[in-house]
């Protein structure tokens, strides 16, 4: 007979996460501010690990102690204590510092950072250094995923993670769901992902020093090699990145993938490290690949947005900003760059929507209200337009594009002193603004210092050797300085650099003609009509070239082209009634001048040339009131030659 035995089933432990706040308590608790003696602003951060008495250590990152200077360790109840000892964990980015108090501290619990894996949870704490929007000290805590956890790299970084960090949080702790810590943070890169060094390495290093953490030292338990895993090849093409080898990181990327096929953030780094070698189609197919496996990844929407804008395809970049922002409606940057599709697409009013949506999630974002400002422009709201620019450079008083636009706008304000103040802060902040420069030149040259505006014009063209329009006008300041073949030379180049543009051979026309080659100008002036067969100016000049070669008929031609395309053009009219004139044929020349003056009152060659047909006709107190009119308008004009030839004219009339 069986005798039933009674079995007592046990209760699993089970280890439950803690909260967020639990676990910020806690690293605000284990986290101190390292500074230097001599500079106050905050240098870095650490974490107390160990006591012995009134001993605590810290670990820290290497670069936040190395100078050797003298450091202090601020607590979390602001207690200051001098920093005892440096020593460095050998071919790592760490460091243990020593302190005395007779203060109870907490230590950090030690976990197991190998089972820190890549989409687990983890939190960066450290204090972020002084700046001009920091005043105050404060514990910064961030939660964020793990991206990779590797084999060691340059100066022994293994941890990627997407939490954000601020300067001054190198050699804080990172701390898993159950508030043990599990990496020490490094540094964090240009696009905010933090890196950092595993617990497990660092136990490592400290074993070699002598240092026990009270705790397990951790060892390996075999030492066989073992075979390279995904993460490894990520935390290689990472190193990779950094160091600006983009191919070597392509490549590490590549072989992580083949390790595991479903690594979206290693399909993800590698579209980054392909767009950044122009590679635009295969960084899409990467951030395709990206969303397939994990649908909510707003980056990948927002980088493929990115690139679709490059290649000039609006309408896919905003597609992808409207997937990104359904994940992420508080991300102003996503806002921002599907206002700059849409402006693409001269969807002004729904750009102007989405820099709002900007401003109204972070209203010091200085590129929502530039871009906003630009769009206010396009629209025609100029006023508008400059106090955006006003608010850009109160929140970022270094943004030369925002100084060169407001410069732009003062000036179709008419506030001309205003634009070239903004030009030269636009400047002073980049000296190698070229477009700055140029506007600068325009505007001088506008106001009549010919000699800055070569100056500026020489400074375009040093810096952007390629820029026609700069070879334009310097050709045109050169030509207003008296040397001609200086300006031709300008004329050349421009041409050289763009075959199809009018206004290169119109001004290498006027050129030529002023170095008397009267048909090379008539070529130059035939080639501006070819491009651009509307181009009135150049129908002028080339009637006035034709006039001066003899053939009358052929310079009213021009005339008569150049006023069907710009029927106000006092000047057509004057040098066509200049050709009647010429060929005797007065009443008609007399109906020319006499458009002329109605469009320009003020146009005293009209007046004095229409006082010759009038004397011509016979018409003597016609001839004399426009001679007398001419002789008060050179008088005013300052233009003494011809006001002494008309007064010449009035006493032979008055003989």
């Amino acid at each position: 007979m069986l005798i039933g035995a009674s079995i007592v089933l046990m209760q699993p432990h089970i280890a439950t996460a803690l909260s967020s706040q639990e676990i910020e308590r806690i690293g605000k608790e284990i986290t101190v501010q390292i500074v230097d003696d001599q500079t106050p602003p905050a240098t870095g951060s650490g974490v107390i690990i160990r006591r012995s008495g009134n001993s605590y250590t810290v670990l820290t990152a290497y670069h936040v102690v190395k100078e050797g200077k003298k450091y202090q360790v601020i607590t979390h109840d602001q207690q200051s204590y001098t920093v005892n000892n440096v020593k460095h964990l050998q071919g790592l980015d760490l460091a243990l510092v020593e302190f005395s108090s007779s203060k109870p501290y907490n230590v950090a619990k030690i976990g197991d950072s190998d089972l820190a894996t890549a989409t687990t949870t983890v939190y960066v704490g450290g204090f972020p250094a002084k700046t001009a929007a920091i005043s105050n000290p404060y514990f910064s805590f961030n939660k964020g995923q793990v991206n990779a956890n590797g084999a060691a790299q340059r100066d022994g970084y293994n941890l990627i993670y997407e939490n954000k960090t601020l300067n001054g949080m190198s050699g804080g702790p990172v701390l898993n769901e159950k508030g043990e810590l599990v990496g020490v943070h490094g540094r964090a890169d240009e696009q905010e992902i933090g890196i950092g060094t595993t617990i497990n390495v660092a136990l490592q290093k400290m074993v070699a020093v002598g240092v026990d953490v009270g705790g397990r030292s951790y060892t390996r338990n075999s030492t066989l090699p073992t075979a390279p895993k995904a993460d490894d090849f990520f935390i290689k093409a990472y190193d990779s990145y950094r160091n600006k080898d983009y191919q070597g990181a392509i490549a590490n990327y590549t072989q992580a993938i083949r390790l595991n096929p479903r690594y979206a953030n290693a399909y993800y780094n590698r579209g980054i490290a392909r767009s950044d070698i122009g590679d635009k189609q295969g960084a899409i197919a990467d951030y395709t690949q990206t969303v397939k496996i994990n649908p909510r990844h707003d980056d990948a929407y927002y980088n493929r947005g990115l690139v679709y804008y490059e290649l000039k395809n609006y309408q896919a970049a905003i597609a992808d900003y409207n997937e990104s922002l359904k994940i992420n409606p508080n991300a102003e940057d996503a806002y921002l760059n599907r206002g700059l599709a849409r402006y693409e697409l001269k969807d002004i009013q729904g750009a102007m929507a989405d820099y709002n949506q900007a401003l109204k999630i972070n209203p010091n974002y200085d590129k929502g209200y530039y871009n906003r400002g630009l769009a206010r422009s396009a629209s025609g709201d100029k006023k508008g337009a400059l106090a955006d620019y006003n608010q850009a450079i109160k929140f970022n008083p270094n943004y030369d594009k925002a100084y060169y636009n407001r410069g732009l706008t003062r000036y179709e304000l008419g506030d001309k002193q205003g634009e070239i103040d903004d030009y030269n802060q636009a400047i002073k902040i980049n000296p190698n603004y070229a477009l700055a420069y140029y506007n600068r030149g325009i505007a001088l040259s506008e106001k009549g210092d010919t000699q800055k505006a070569l100056d500026d014009f020489n400074q375009t063209i040093k810096l952007r050797p390629d820029y026609t329009d700069a070879y334009i006008y310097r050709g045109l300041t050169l030509y207003d300085l008296g040397n001609k073949q200086g300006a031709f030379n300008d004329f050349n180049q421009a041409i050289k650099l763009s075959p199809n543009y009018d206004k290169a051979y119109y001004n290498r026309g006027l050129t030529r003609y002023e170095l008397g080659d009267k048909q090379g100008a008539i070529t130059d002036y035939n080639q501006a009509l070819k491009i651009n067969p509307k181009y009135a100016n150049a129908y002028l000049n080339r009637g006035l070239t034709r006039a001066d070669l003899g053939d009358k008929q052929g310079a009213i031609a021009d005339y008569n082209q150049a006023l069907k395309y710009k029927p106000d053009y006092d000047k057509a009219y004057y040098n066509r009634g200049i050709a009647y004139f010429d060929l005797k044929n007065l009443q008609q020349a007399l109906a020319d001048f006499n458009q002329a003056i109605k469009i320009n009152s003020k146009y005293a060659n009209a007046y004095y040339n229409r006082a010759l047909t009038r004397r011509d006709l016979g018409d003597k107190k016609g001839a004399l009131a426009d001679f007398k009119q001419a002789a008060e308008l050179y008088r005013q004009q300052n233009n003494n030659n011809y006001y002494e030839d008309t007064l010449i004219q009035i006493r032979k009339l008055e003989q």
